[in-house]
């Protein structure tokens, strides 16, 4: 087995892509009513792509959590602050790692076999053992069938008919985009209290401040990596949302929460109020 540096594709990937790249049989994870609406369209399937990258996420980055002192109040430090109360901004940069380096090994591996583009993008992460994780991107390489081709190869978590009413209204999918924040907060004595057994069914103002500034700030990246493709906007995929308690020292508890944004850039391709084209309506057949 040929040693690795880390550059490039692996090995075993790079020659999954030769082989296809030479042509004859290939595989699809579309479905019946995608592929037809991608065929309307003028795009052929080329096989199917993957990116893939293990990573070792064993520091977050931890910075303090905006307490003054015993009683006073705390505040939501999230990992976009530029302060050196930075919130885990280590933890998220690794992130955005993992998933730009399995999507950018797709696309390598789509380009490689001579595609335009990669529809139905699958993204996910995997914890392993030892504090690992596995980053995937997994999705179907389709290549323009006319002479008008992109000029880059563009990504979409879109399945083909939606693409293809996309591209019908006149938008085109340019790439697969998310922003990722995590936020600290001091449990602060006012906190402390609304959050207690026995303050009855009241809103806990500084859990809210905390979830509110996380789920913004990850809006906002998600914006800015939209706004760097040279988009128009975004269709958003999915959003989440986790949160969770830590005890740093005695009689000091915070709160942590993550807030991820998935989606897929779009740019327009037609200006005029009337869509360019009608593309035909596929319904499965039950």
């Amino acid at each position: 087995m040929t040693d690795w540096d880390g550059r490039g594709l692996p090995p075993v990937a790079a020659e999954r892509a030769r082989r296809a790249a030479e042509g004859g049989a290939w595989t699809s994870l579309l479905t019946v009513p995608g592929a037809a609406g991608l065929e309307v369209v003028g795009f052929d399937p080329v096989g199917e792509v993957m990116g893939s990258m293990v990573q070792k996420i064993g520091w977050a980055g931890y910075a303090g959590c905006g307490a003054y002192g015993v009683w006073g109040p705390g505040t939501t430090v999230t990992s976009s602050d530029r302060s050196g109360f930075s919130g885990f901004a280590p933890y998220v940069q690794a992130l955005d790692l993992g998933y730009g380096t399995a999507l950018g090994r797709m696309a390598q591996e789509a380009r490689t076999i001579g595609a335009d583009g990669i529809v139905g993008v699958g993204l996910r992460m995997s914890h392993m053992d030892g504090g690992a994780r596995e980053f995937t991107a997994l999705g179907t390489a389709v290549r323009a069938r006319g002479s008008a081709r992109p000029g880059r190869i563009f990504s979409t978590h879109l399945p083909g008919q939606d693409v293809a009413k996309l591209m019908g209204a006149g938008w085109m999918p340019t790439d697969l985009v998310f922003g990722i924040s995590v936020a600290i907060r001091h449990d602060d004595w006012r906190t402390r209290q609304q959050a207690s057994w026995g303050s009855g069914n009241v809103e806990v103002a500084g859990y809210t401040e905390l979830i509110t500034h996380t789920r913004a700030d990850a809006r906002a990246r998600f914006l800015r990596h939209v706004s760097d493709t040279g988009a128009d906007g975004a269709i958003v995929d999915r959003m989440s949302l986790n949160a969770w308690e830590i005890e740093p020292s005695d009689n000091h508890r915070d709160h942590v929460a993550e807030a991820t944004v998935f989606g897929t850039a779009i740019v327009g391709f037609h200006t005029g109020t009337v869509a360019p084209s009608r593309t035909l309506t596929f319904l499965p057949l039950k």
